[in-house]
């Protein structure tokens, strides 16, 4: 997919916490987990919280070793990371990275230059500086 400007990136972003946000829009993680189910479908500007999962960072580091997952300090956080697409929300999943109870799969997910701003909690409109 090409490279989406700044400018047209979704309005609708979710807060992801790193490395899972990076996972994403790098296309290794095919779906978000969460305790919430959603009816949302469509693209969705990946934000990167400020908060690391050190325990989620092991995790990945032991069971896919050839993710070339950055180090904790080169992980960007606070702002928009990259985009994906919401196609479902299931309860049941065949995926390692499915843990549920709910999972959002995405797919067309990518990288996007880093645009700094807050996050908030569930599907979100941001505000680009």
């Amino acid at each position: 997919m090409p490279e989406i400007a700044e400018r047209e990136l979704p309005a609708v972003a979710l807060s992801v916490r790193q490395p899972w946000a990076w996972l994403i829009v790098n296309g290794y993680k095919p779906v978000e987990n969460r305790t919430w189910p959603t009816n949302f479908r469509g693209p969705v500007a990946i934000h990167a919280g400020q908060t690391y999962d050190m325990e989620g960072d092991s995790w990945v580091r032991d069971m896919f070793p050839e993710i070339p997952l950055p180090r904790v300090a080169e992980i960007e956080r606070g702002g928009i990371v990259g985009v994906a697409r919401v196609t479902d929300c299931v309860q049941t999943m065949d995926s390692t990275w499915f843990f549920g109870p709910y999972g959002f799969v995405l797919d067309a997910a990518r990288t996007v230059p880093f645009v700094a701003c807050r996050g908030k909690l569930g599907f979100f409109r941001w505000v680009q500086p």
